[in-house]
């Protein structure tokens, strides 16, 4: 899709691990990468994994102040179930099942990408 979309941006330590979660989990397809970063796409949605930027960069060794904010990516999967081994194997995790809950069509299901970010995960339900 060419033009602006829904997107979110997560700033991370290590790009390509945290790129390869989000591929193997929600099934997102590289669309463009750059010196400390990575653009991914699934269908309405991109997602940008940036590099944290460099600490002590103007000399103070903290990272510099940033207009970010806490935020949960959620992303539509075929299967909680397989997405939960997906996510083990890619160095995350999914909570159990027995801490998925249902609305409004979807099954949900919080857990954390490598870096300890929190996401949530949804498959269609019959609710």
């Amino acid at each position: 899709m060419d033009g602006p979309q829904a997107a979110g941006v997560v700033f991370v330590d290590d790009v390509l691990g945290v790129s390869a979660f989000y591929r193997a989990v929600a099934g997102m397809e590289v669309l463009h990468a750059g010196d400390g970063y990575v653009v991914l796409g699934i269908e309405g949605f991109q997602l940008t994994v940036h590099a944290l930027p460099v600490p002590g960069g103007d000399g103070s060794g903290r990272y510099p102040t940033r207009q970010d904010s806490y935020v949960k990516l959620c992303f539509p999967v075929p299967s909680l179930a397989e997405a939960r081994a997906s996510a083990a194997e890619a160095g995350g995790e999914l909570w159990p099942a027995d801490k998925e809950w249902e609305a409004r069509g979807f099954r949900a299901c919080d857990g954390r990408d490598p870096e300890g970010n929190v996401f949530q995960l949804r498959e269609r339900s019959g609710a």
